[in-house]
C-alpha cells in the first residue's frame, strides 16, 4: 500500500471510531480504584456487552460515556469529541447526541407515552411536524402505537422499558448506552426488548450494554468486554457471559 493510501485508511478508521479509551483510570475521593488502565476502542455499528461481577467497575464505565463521571486520568473520546476536556456548557449537547437507557426507566409520570418520547425532541427544539413523524415512527419500532395516550403507571414494566428505548432513539443517536435494561423484566419480556435493540443495531447504531443477563449474552454471541476489579479481564469478538449468576 502506498503512503497516501495508508493515510486515507487511517483517517477512515478514525472516522469509524465511536468510543476511544486510552489508559483511563478512575479513583474516587475515598481512594477506591473503580477503573484501572482501561484501553478500549468501539467502532460504529458494534454491539458490545459489558459484563462482570457487581462492583467491578461497569457502572463507572457506563457513566463516563455520558460524562456523569470523569476519568481521573487518561483519554476518552466519543465520536471524535474529547470528553475529558469538554467545556461544561457543551455537555448537554453531547448528551443529546446519545441515547441512554436505565434499568428504572426514568419516565415522567405526569406525561403520556407520546409526551415522554416527544420530550426528548422538545429539548432540541425540533419542529412540531418532525416531532410527530419521529415519535410515531419509534412507537412503531417498539410496538406501542396503540398505547400512546397511556401514562407510565398504566403500563407493564416491559412496556415502560419500550417507552424508555423509544425516547432514547427518537433523535437518531449514533450511540445507545444501556445500563441493565432487562434487569427488572421476566425472560420473555427481556427477549422482546433485546429484539428491539438488535433492530436498532442492524440499522447502524452502536450499542454498549451493561448486563448481568447470562442467558442473553451467551445466546447472542456479540462482543463481550468483561471487567473485574476495575480492569479488563477479557475482550472477545463473539463472547459469552463467563460468570455464574
Amino acid at each position: 500500500m502506498a503512503a497516501g493510501d495508508a493515510r486515507v485508511s487511517c483517517r477512515e478508521m478514525r472516522l469509524d471510531l465511536m468510543i476511544h479509551m486510552k489508559n483511563v483510570m478512575k479513583v474516587y475521593d475515598n481512594g477506591a480504584v473503580a477503573l484501572d488502565n482501561i484501553n478500549v476502542d468501539i467502532r460504529k455499528g458494534e454491539f458490545v456487552f459489558l459484563v462482570g461481577p457487581s462492583g467491578a467497575g461497569k457502572s463507572t464505565f457506563i457513566k463516563m460515556l455520558f460524562r456523569e463521571v470523569l476519568p481521573t486520568s487518561g483519554i476518552l473520546t466519543l465520536n471524535g469529541r474529547d470528553i475529558v476536556r469538554m467545556p461544561v456548557g457543551d455537555v448537554p449537547y453531547l448528551r443529546r447526541s446519545l441515547g441512554v437507557i436505565f434499568q428504572d426507566y426514568r419516565l415522567l409520570p405526569d406525561k403520556t407515552v407520546y409526551e415522554n418520547i416527544a420530550f426528548a425532541m422538545q429539548v432540541i427544539e425540533a419542529p412540531r411536524r418532525m416531532m410527530q413523524r419521529s415519535v410515531n415512527s419509534v412507537l412503531d419500532i417498539v410496538g406501542l402505537r396503540d398505547k400512546y395516550k397511556c401514562f407510565p403507571n398504566q403500563l407493564s414494566g416491559g412496556e415502560q422499558q419500550r417507552v424508555a428505548i423509544a425516547r432514547a432513539i427518537v433523535n437518531n443517536p449514533a450511540i445507545v448506552i444501556a445500563d441493565e435494561p432487562t434487569g427488572n423484566l421476566d425472560p420473555e419480556t427481556s427477549w422482546g426488548i433485546m429484539d428491539i435493540f438488535q433492530r436498532i443495531n442492524a440499522a447502524g447504531t452502536t450499542i454498549v450494554m451493561a448486563t448481568h443477563d447470562k442467558t442473553i449474552v451467551d445466546a447472542m454471541q456479540k462482543r463481550v468486554i468483561a471487567i473485574e476489579d476495575g480492569a479488563i479481564a477479557r475482550d472477545e469478538a463473539q463472547g459469552g457471559y463467563g460468570y455464574e449468576n
